[in-house]
C-alpha cells in the first residue's frame, strides 16, 4: 500500500490521539494492522504522536525495510525503542476491547512507568469510520465484484437443490470473482463464514447472532444462516454474502423465488424498496442515525408489514450498519443513536421483511455518503428474481 495512505490513516488516528493527551499506540490486531501498515503481520505497530511509525514485527521473519525491527517477545519494547531514538512514552494506548486479557496485561507490564489507556480500540475505530478516498474506490471495486457473482446466480440454481446447495454454487461465484473468503466480524460473541443463504420460515428462526435475520444454521456450533432445507415452490431465498474482494466487507442481499410468490411477498419486497427510497432521499451528512431509523419504521407501518420487519419473534434492532475492514463498523442505523452521517462513511442498508410460510423479502445494499447525500455502491437489479 501507497505510503502517503498509509500516512493519512495514521495521522487520523494521531490527530485523536492528541485530544485525549496520548503520546503513543501500540496497535497488534488484524484489522487496524492491515489499517495502519497496510497488511497482516505478527507484531506490534508503534505509532507515536511526533514520530514515524514503527512496526516491531515477529512474522513474517523476512520483512524489511524503513523502520521496521525484528522483535521475539513484547519485554524488548522499552529498548527497542531507544535503539531507535524514541522516548518512552507517558501515556500508551492499547486495543482493550481486542486484546485478551493476558496479553493486555503483559503489554501494560512492559512500561511500569507509563499511563497505560484501553481506548485504542474504540479511537481507531473512530478513525476507520470516515473513509479515506482509496478506501472507498476499494469498495467500489467490491460492488462491482458482488454484482458480477450474484447476476450469475440463476444459472447455478438446479430443481430440487436444497438451502446449502445453492449455498456452495454462490460462494463458489463469489471466489471465483476474487472473493477473499474471510469475513471479518467485531467482538467476541459474532461469528460468520462467508454469510447466509436463507429460505423459507428458517429465515424467521432466531439466531444468538446481532444479525438482521438469524437462521438454524447446520450445527449448534454456528447457529446462523441455512440449514439444508430443500427449496420448494411458492418460497423465497435471501442470498446475503459478505463482499470482501479487497479486504473490505461490501455487503449486499437479494431475493430469489422457487416459481412465482403469493402477491403480499411483492407487496412486502416493494416496501423495503421504498424504505430504501425514502432514506436515500434525506441521508446526508449531518442527519443523525435514529432519524434515519425512524424514518424507516414509518415507512414500514404505513405499508402494513410491521409485524414483519427486521424479524418475527426476534427482530433486529437496526436497520443499517457501518462497513469496512469488518463487517460492523460505525456507524449503526438504530433507535436511540445520536451519531450523524459524515462524508465518507460507507454504511449498509437492510430493510427486511420475513412473512411466514414465504420467507424474506428485502434488499440490502452498501453506500458512501458524500458531501450532499449518499451514493449506492452495490448495482444490481433489485427486483425478486424468479429462478
Amino acid at each position: 500500500m501507497l505510503l502517503p495512505e498509509l500516512k493519512l490513516r495514521r495521522d487520523k488516528i494521531r490527530v485523536l490521539m492528541a485530544q485525549q493527551g496520548i503520546d503513543a499506540a501500540l496497535i497488534t490486531c488484524n484489522a487496524n494492522l492491515i489499517y495502519t501498515f497496510g497488511q497482516v503481520v505478527s507484531g506490534y505497530l508503534y505509532l507515536p504522536l511526533n514520530a514515524p511509525a514503527r512496526l516491531f514485527i515477529k512474522r513474517p521473519s523476512t520483512l524489511e525495510g524503513e523502520h521496521i525491527v525484528s522483535i521475539r517477545k513484547p519485554e524488548q519494547l522499552p529498548d527497542l525503542l531507544k535503539e531507535c531514538e524514541l522516548p518512552v512514552p507517558h501515556k500508551l494506548m492499547l486495543e482493550g476491547d481486542e486484546l485478551p486479557y493476558g496479553e493486555y496485561k503483559r503489554l501494560e507490564s512492559c512500561f511500569p512507568e507509563t499511563e497505560v489507556v484501553p481506548c485504542g480500540t474504540a479511537l481507531i475505530r473512530q478513525a476507520r469510520s470516515v473513509k479515506t478516498e482509496m478506501e472507498v474506490e476499494m469498495f467500489r471495486r467490491s460492488g462491482i465484484a458482488h454484482t458480477k457473482a450474484y447476476e450469475q446466480i440463476p444459472s447455478v440454481y438446479k430443481a430440487g437443490m436444497t438451502d446449502l446447495q445453492l449455498s456452495i454454487e454462490v460462494e463458489r461465484l463469489m471466489r471465483l470473482e476474487g472473493c477473499l473468503g474471510i469475513f471479518r466480524v467485531f467482538g467476541r460473541s459474532m461469528e460468520i463464514f462467508m454469510g447466509s443463504v436463507l429460505a423459507g420460515d428458517n429465515a424467521a428462526t432466531p439466531s444468538p447472532y446481532d444479525f438482521a435475520l438469524g437462521g438454524k444454521g447446520l450445527d449448534p456450533s454456528l447457529p446462523g444462516g441455512a440449514n439444508g432445507s430443500l427449496l420448494q415452490p411458492g418460497q423465497s431465498v435471501m442470498v446475503d454474502l459478505g463482499g470482501n474482494f479487497y479486504g473490505y466487507m461490501c455487503d449486499m442481499s437479494r431475493v430469489f423465488s422457487i416459481g412465482k410468490l403469493p402477491d403480499e411477498a411483492y407487496a412486502a419486497h416493494q416496501a423495503c424498496l421504498n424504505v430504501q427510497s425514502a432514506i436515500a432521499t434525506v441521508a446526508k451528512p449531518g442527519i443523525p442515525c435514529e432519524e434515519l431509523y425512524d424514518l424507516a419504521i414509518e415507512t414500514i407501518d404505513k405499508a402494513g408489514f410491521a409485524d414483519y420487519f427486521m424479524g418475527v419473534e426476534q427482530k433486529a434492532k437496526f436497520i443499517g450498519h457501518g462497513i469496512g475492514l469488518e463487517i460492523n463498523e460505525a456507524p449503526v442505523i438504530a433507535p436511540r443513536i445520536k451519531q450523524e452521517l459524515e462524508a465518507g462513511m460507507v454504511f449498509a442498508l437492510e430493510p427486511k421483511i420475513v412473512l411466514p410460510t414465504i420467507g424474506p423479502v428485502g434488499i440490502e445494499n452498501s453506500w458512501v455518503v458524500t458531501t450532499d447525500g449518499i451514493e449506492k455502491l452495490t448495482n444490481c437489479p433489485e427486483e425478486i428474481v424468479e429462478l
